[in-house]
């Protein structure tokens, strides 16, 4: 089961720049990561519309609009 969840949508060019880092760490400390389209859930849209892309780590929400690769290394134990 992955760690990391990336909550993204089409076209979001933040969500390009955090998917190259969460797909970087992830290969990197051998993990692996889900990503998931806000717009094929209207929830997830209504909870989420503004602050995408953003990040869970072990089900709790990490980051949001940017990711630092570093604290994301220091969350996942690398």
């Amino acid at each position: 089961m992955p760690r990391v969840t990336l909550y993204s949508r089409p076209g979001c060019h933040l969500c390009d720049d955090a998917r190259e880092v969460v797909a970087r760490v992830c290969a990197d400390l051998g993990e692996e990561y889900d990503e998931v389209s806000i717009d094929d859930d209207p929830q997830l849209l209504e909870r989420f519309g503004e602050e995408i892309p953003v990040t869970f780590v072990d089900g709790r929400q990490h980051d949001f609009w940017r990711v630092d690769e570093q604290r994301l290394r220091t969350a996942l134990g690398g």
